[in-house]
């Protein structure tokens, strides 16, 4: 029985060039993921509209939001900052009252 891989052909190891390639392709898609689309597009490729607030977000990243587009001065920041905190922040966190 004569096969390629005795002949001087290619042999088995042919396949595994496309195996290969397919690796880098896949390695360079996740790549661009995680780095340059990240900014682009939200978890997942969920497209994000610009403005757009995360559901997920908590009241005090909500209110540092709007502190910084200019919505509300420093002292209203600061001071619904400290009712925020001791709702939501490290006192609610540590079981503190």
């Amino acid at each position: 029985m004569n096969t390629l891989a005795h002949s001087g052909g290619p042999g088995p190891w042919v396949l595994l060039f496309p195996l290969v390639w397919a690796a880098v392709v896949i390695g360079i898609v996740t790549l661009l993921r995680r780095t340059v689309w990240r900014g682009r597009r939200g978890s997942w490729g969920a497209a994000r509209t610009p403005g757009a607030v995360p559901a997920e977000s908590s009241p005090i990243a909500l209110l540092g939001r709007r502190f910084a587009a200019g919505e509300i001065d420093e002292e209203e920041y600061w001071r619904r900052l400290s009712v925020l905190d001791e709702q939501f922040g490290r006192a609610a966190g540590s079981g503190k009252a």
